[in-house]
């Protein structure tokens, strides 16, 4: 799976038919996307009709990790901007009237919504896994496919109670791989409530396993809150833990903005949060588990 294979999709919405795309309320709002035909969706396309309303959702007023309304001269576009990484994964977006413009087309909203950043808003996915195995330690093979099941570390949101990554945002200045594995202890481990003491013990059992991690996909992704002018991008990491004996024991608490945490088996059926999903069955085809 390619970035582009994804970055190509249409961006998410309530859904189609008929080759209408009705735009759907935005998450945590009352405002509602314009409606867009698929031809519509790419800037080249004409469209002399469009008219989205605007939203800046009021969670974001005074929050130090959220930038200011846009201002002649405010940001610099397509470049690291100070501690701010305003480039794309895909390439140079374009500006329009001092807004930048979402690089997979028209989404039915302008304005940031609920994110916080301006253009692309960059997350870091962690994808721990191990295989799955009996009361005798010995991996359980699914016996149709003949193939090993693998299972995954998920945290259910608290924003729309769908099982997700253990991920989140990449703080200003903060390198990629450290903010995947700074979100896994914060949602997966509720280490923001630990002492200090038993972070470090933890870090420290960690810190070999992590420095393992594998890039998976860098790029854009299908979100809810994706608008005309911001949306979100991601680096995902598999973190595989293939005896067992690292992660395979370590006690599961949800914390952050996460309200539980476990472990799940993988497969095709599991419906998770955005585009969580494709990354999860990247993993599986490059481990040849079980789908």
């Amino acid at each position: 799976m390619s970035i582009r294979t994804l970055s190509t999709r249409i961006i998410l919405m309530a859904g189609c038919h008929g080759g209408v795309c009705f735009g759907g309320v935005y998450p945590t709002s009352q405002v509602r996307r314009q409606n867009i035909t698929k031809d519509k969706i790419p800037w080249l396309e004409k469209f002399p009709e469009y008219s989205p309303p605007y939203f800046d959702s009021d969670r974001l007023d005074g929050k130090p990790w959220a930038d200011p309304v846009i201002k002649a001269g405010s940001f610099k576009w397509n470049v690291k901007d100070s501690t701010v990484d305003r480039r794309s994964f895909e390439g140079d977006y374009t500006i329009e009237d001092g807004y930048p413009l979402n690089p997979a087309g028209r989404t039915g909203l302008r304005g940031r919504g609920l994110l916080g950043r301006w253009g692309p808003n960059h997350a870091a996915d962690p994808i721990v896994t191990r295989w799955k195995r009996d009361d005798n330690k010995t991996i359980v093979q699914n016996p149709i496919t003949n193939k090993s099941i693998l299972q995954l570390i998920v945290i259910k949101r608290r924003d729309n109670g769908m099982w997700a990554l253990p991920g989140g945002m990449v703080d200003s200045g903060e390198e990629v791989c450290s903010a995947a594995i700074r979100e896994f202890l914060e949602e997966a481990t509720n280490s923001l409530q630990k002492s200090h003491d038993d972070n470090i013990a933890l870090k420290s059992q960690l810190e070999d396993f992590f420095c393992t991690g594998k890039e998976v996909y860098r790029g854009y992704v299908d979100d809810p809150r994706n608008t005309d002018n911001a949306w979100m991008e991601t680096t995902a990491f598999n973190f595989h833990d293939n005896t067992g004996d690292t992660v395979g024991d370590i006690a599961l608490t949800a914390g952050d903005d996460a309200v539980g945490a476990k472990w799940i088996d993988v497969n095709k059926e599991l419906s998770l949060h955005a585009s969580h999903i494709d990354f999860v069955h990247k993993v599986a085809e490059i481990l040849q588990s079980d789908w």
